[in-house]
């Protein structure tokens, strides 16, 4: 989205249009921003066999995963029901990665049944798939570097006390239920978190990674996570992935010599594609002012958006209908029944009561987190593709809110 001529558009269309034509509150993506962060990474790894696994979670629109598999990219799932959607999207079983975290065997059981890439993060599930499948069912490990990244403990899963990936420290462990198993390793796996600035956790992380790897002599590709960093606010400093592809690939090169061959470098960023191609575009219910504060109240809430409420993660609000006025301060705050504020003490331009406010940043773990909190209709949500705006989701209705509940019969 940007500011031309007074007026926000995205790929040429005005934002107010499609909040017109649509409704809101609304979810709007812009299909180019997320095209061109996919090819960003790989021109970042073009000397490298880069493999991208579009991390589903952050945004699991059948359209939005259609758009990524038109491009080139895999999947990366974490449930037996994103792998559907994923099949669904066109997907083939062998490029979806299945990187679930304290499920049920069967659950395992059924996505090797679907033909996917089974990524383990733990030894008990290991030892039963060891046990079923031997060396018949290739398999990834997922493995606890213990290095903090991000400096969140709310979006960092690599420190000592995540829930998430096999402890180094548990290697001999590890390696004896493998040996004793004849289980087929071919692919080793890291993700630390959210928000890394710079290369240097990722050389960490792969110096842990290269040396481990020769305890595995079938593999066939590492996978390095994500957490490439976003900008949120103006001067944001984010990853820089040029940088990190000069750096990590030329370490990676020199592993693969000294493995012995070529391996695949995987990467299965989520935030860092549809991030900023995302906004939700809300309408100002009313303004009310305390002795301390003027409030923006707005026709949606944490309902729609969790993340300044889970995370406090900051985005950036900004006043579609009033862009060139002078800008006051302004706590912006839902209609939930709870304290969801989307933003306290932010400088906007001047908003009415009717004006259109969109928050930015919203492409990522918005609505896949989405609720129908306060019995609230979830958004519709809009792609805009080639120049046109398409509804990729409609907006919920109450037949929705009531149509898996069972009516008892009390008289």
């Amino acid at each position: 989205m940007e500011l031309k001529n007074n007026v926000y558009k995205i790929q040429g269309l005005n934002v107010k249009d499609i909040a017109r034509k649509f409704g809101t509150p609304l979810y709007v993506y812009d299909a180019d921003k997320i095209v061109s962060q996919l090819q960003s990474l790989k021109n970042a790894f073009s000397e490298q066999n880069i493999r991208i696994k579009y991390a589903a979670k952050a945004l699991t629109n059948i359209s939005i995963l259609k758009l990524m598999k038109k491009h080139g990219a895999g999947v990366d799932v974490v449930s037996a029901q994103e792998a559907d959607i994923a099949l669904a999207a066109g997907f083939e079983p062998q490029h979806i990665l299945f990187t679930p975290n304290c499920v049920s065997f069967e659950e395992i059981q059924e996505a090797v049944d679907k033909g996917l890439m089974i990524n383990i993060d733990n030894i008990s599930i290991l030892e039963q798939f060891g046990h079923k499948y031997h060396d018949k069912v290739p398999c990834c490990v997922r493995l606890n570097p213990h290095i903090m990244a991000g400096g969140n403990t709310k979006i960092s899963t690599g420190h000592v006390d995540s829930k998430f990936g096999i402890s180094i420290y548990q290697l001999p462990h590890l390696l004896r239920v493998i040996k004793s198993n004849n289980i087929n390793v071919t692919g080793l796996h890291m993700h630390t978190g959210s928000d890394i600035l710079d290369a240097e956790v990722f050389l960490k992380m792969a110096e842990i990674l290269f040396g481990l790897a020769q305890d595995f002599p079938n593999l066939q590709f590492i996978d390095f996570g994500s957490g490439f960093k976003v900008g949120y606010k103006e001067g944001d400093i984010t990853t820089n992935v040029y940088d990190l592809g000069m750096k990590l690939g030329k370490a990676f090169d020199n592993f693969c010599n000294a493995y012995g061959r070529k391996l695949e470098m995987w990467f299965e960023p989520g935030k860092y594609l549809v991030s900023e191609a995302g906004v939700l575009l809300v309408k100002v219910n009313v303004i009310k002012t305390t002795p301390a504060t003027a409030f923006v109240g707005v026709d949606s809430g944490m309902n729609h958006l969790m993340r300044p409420m889970m995370y406090d993660a900051y985005h950036e609000i900004v006043n579609i209908s009033n862009p060139n006025s002078i800008q006051r301060v302004y706590t912006v705050v839902g209609y939930i029944c709870e304290t969801d504020t989307f933003g306290w003490d932010r400088k906007i331009h001047e908003v009415r009561e009717g004006d259109l406010l969109a928050i930015k940043n919203a492409g990522a773990y918005g609505f896949s987190m989405a609720s129908n909190y306060n019995s609230r209709y979830r958004p519709a949500e809009v792609l805009v593709y080639n120049g046109e705006a398409h509804l990729i989701r409609e907006r919920e209705n109450m037949e929705d809110i009531l149509r898996k509940q069972v009516v008892l019969d009390l008289d």
